[in-house]
């Protein structure tokens, strides 16, 4: 369904112009130069080949220039114009949860509003579907500032969701899939958390097609408490999306050296599901800076070298 706007409070629209402000001047400013979007659009203009670098896409390989020069080569594209950019921005219980200066939830917003401005600024149309777990709703494809402001108020005017529910990342990604949609841009906000019993998750089938026709870009949402424990005695966990409580002895050096090797894992399992779904990677963290890791990304994609994580942590908050 298509959602509705409605008022926000005094602190969200302060909150959303903070953002926008940050977006447009101090991101824009790491990003001088020629820039044309978060990752190479599927133009069909074609610009100057390159080096090959593990990870680019054999699709554009210059066999022309691979054969001339005996190295291989990839033919770089121009983004098209008037692109159509969708982005499924997961809103679900397990992002109700932050333990440095802001929640995921807020990153979720941090990033929705940095993928919306720098796309749109182009003329290109932009659209969303949000999920909450209990509900989701359609944001129609549209151009320019005003409407990119208006998604993002709906983005930030969600409620959160009320009952303990998993968020179904499924089938917003089948709402964009079907019908199918001219080429363009995908880009997926989430924790991508999934049972880890049920093996392959349930989105990386419909994000595998999406792959087939569209660029996609899928940014992960992570706080540091997901990936290491602290050493604070008998703690009551609850799970936001299920309402199961655990009581963890986090004393305990070996059950969290166990914990720390799970959540690596599991994060690693991520990745090489968005990989295989032909997306580009990026993770933002609630105790990193974002708008640095998201120039990083952006100027690594330029380059062609693969994207990792920075070794230096910063902390940068959106309030």
């Amino acid at each position: 369904m298509n959602a509705q706007s409605s008022p926000l409070a005094p602190e969200t629209e302060a909150v959303l112009r903070r953002l926008e402000y940050t977006v447009r001047n101090k991101l824009d400013g790491l990003l001088q130069g020629n820039y044309l979007g978060l990752i190479a659009g599927p133009g069909s203009e074609t610009g100057e080949s390159r080096a090959y670098f593990p990870g680019d896409d054999v699709r554009r390989m210059d066999w022309p220039v691979t054969a001339r020069t005996m190295a291989p080569h990839v033919r770089q594209t121009v983004a098209d114009r008037e692109l159509e950019s969708w982005l499924v921005i997961d809103l679900s219980p397990s992002l109700d949860f932050g333990t440095v200066n802001l929640e995921k939830r807020d990153l979720v917003l941090a990033a929705a509003t940095a993928v919306v401005h720098l796309t749109a600024r182009s003329g290109n149309r932009v659209g969303a579907i949000v999920t909450t777990g209990e509900t989701s709703f359609r944001v129609p494809a549209r151009s320019g500032t005003n409407a990119a402001r208006h998604l993002l108020r709906l983005v930030a005017g969600t409620p959160k969701a009320s009952g303990s529910r998993p968020g179904d990342l499924r089938d917003a990604l089948e709402q964009v899939r079907r019908p199918p949609r001219r080429r363009g841009m995908v880009t997926v906000i989430s924790d991508f958390l999934s049972d880890p019993a049920s093996g392959e998750p349930d989105w990386e089938r419909p994000l595998r097609g999406l792959g087939d026709r569209h660029e996609l870009l899928g940014i992960e949402i992570i706080d540091p408490r997901e990936m290491d424990l602290p050493s604070a005695g008998l703690v009551t966990f609850l799970d936001p999306e299920t309402g199961a409580e655990l009581e963890v002895q986090t004393d305990d050096k070996a059950l969290r050296q166990r914990y720390a090797s799970a959540a690596r894992a599991q994060r690693a399992e991520i990745a090489t599901h968005l990989r295989r779904a032909g997306a580009d990677h990026l993770v933002l963290r609630t105790d990193r800076d974002w708008l640095a890791d998201i120039a990083r990304f952006v100027v690594t994609r330029r380059r062609g070298v693969a994207v990792r994580p920075p070794t230096r942590t910063a902390m940068h908050g959106v309030r």
